[in-house]
């Protein structure tokens, strides 16, 4: 809906994000049909690589919304993303179909996140950063105690075995391309919608948007457990890829600095940020992973000259110096042509 308005007189057009981003989602829908199309025609290896990527940027995009838009800097996200994982373990243990237990295990988890968030929003900043690898630690050691666990030795998802080899990575490969169309289509919406205009001034100034009537605690609560789904469903569809369930590989801090520095790569506080940063990072992976502590040392010094050089990641820096915007978000003013 297009409406005018009168600024020093001059007439300005109003226009929504979807309408100014109406090309970009015409082709980001194009590329969602083109991808579910891939198990039929191309190698299993690609299949694989790219139910990897699928989890890289459930992971940017879910840390992004909670850091980039409601400023709640975490570092214990792999919380969220082992303990999805884990119970989808457990339905699965209980006699519940795989694929309904990662979805369903998903959702236990954002419950789970509701109870943390409230104790967890009452700390601020670094407070706050400190609490969630708190949280992640004893959860981590909690979940250690299920005699199915064993422990630091882990355990594996064995009914997975009844699956045909190829109908098992296909079948993860549309699981995880549907979780990450649909998490970044609630992503979209709502930083669009009210709750994403109130997170964002929560953000820039707690205070002030709390003197003008945004129920501060309402809206940090809804980013937090929208974003621990996400990481739930990134490490359930993890747990489907990889079979086994190790205690320290999938609570371990390294998700939490994999998703910061993907972020920190492709622009925080954008919406294709964490999508191109994913990118940036699985292919970093994929060419220098083999290098071990260097190609970590890598990561570090990539993050770092990013940090001092270009603060705005790539995506951010494209907006700024080229006036990209492929989804703007929120309200535009447009002037209008004269006759």
């Amino acid at each position: 809906m297009k409406q005018f308005v009168q600024v020093n007189s001059a007439a300005f057009t109003t226009e929504r994000w979807y309408q100014v981003g109406r090309p970009a989602l015409l082709m980001g829908a194009l590329l969602l049909v083109v991808l579910a199309t891939v198990p039929f025609w191309s190698s299993g290896l690609v299949v694989d690589k790219l139910t990897t990527l699928f989890v890289y940027i459930l992971l940017a995009v879910m840390w992004n919304l909670l850091a980039g838009y409601a400023g709640l800097v975490s570092v214990g996200q792999q919380a969220f993303f082992g303990l999805g994982a884990y119970f989808a373990l457990r339905l699965v243990e209980m006699g519940m179909s795989p694929y309904p237990a990662f979805f369903v295990g998903a959702l236990g988890c954002a419950v789970i996140a509701l109870f943390i968030s409230v104790f967890a929003l009452r700390f601020k900043d670094g407070e706050f950063a400190i609490a969630m690898w708190v949280t992640a630690e004893v959860i981590r050691i909690l979940v250690m105690f299920d005699p199915i666990v064993q422990g630091e030795t882990g355990t594996s998802l064995l009914v997975m075995n009844q699956y045909e080899p190829e109908f098992r990575r296909n079948s993860n490969f549309w699981f995880g391309l549907v979780a990450m169309a649909g998490m970044l289509g609630l992503v979209l919406w709502l930083i669009n919608s009210r709750i994403g205009a109130a997170a964002q001034a929560i953000r820039d100034d707690e205070e002030a948007a709390n003197s003008v009537g945004i129920r501060v605690m309402r809206v940090k609560q809804i980013i937090f457990v929208v974003a621990a789904f996400g990481c739930a469903l990134a490490g359930a569809i993890w747990l489907a890829s990889s079979v086994t369930f190790q205690p320290r590989t999938y609570f371990g801090v390294q998700w939490t600095v994999f998703m910061l520095f993907m972020v920190l790569v492709g622009g925080l506080r954008t919406f294709e940020g964490p999508i191109i940063g994913a990118i940036a990072f699985f292919l970093l992976q994929e060419f220098l992973g083999d290098y071990g502590v260097w190609y970590l040392s890598g990561l570090g010094v990539v993050a770092i000259l990013f940090a001092l050089y270009v603060p705005n990641g790539i995506w951010g820096e494209l907006q700024l110096r080229r006036g990209l915007h492929l989804l703007p978000t929120g309200v535009r003013l447009k002037l209008m042509k004269k006759d």
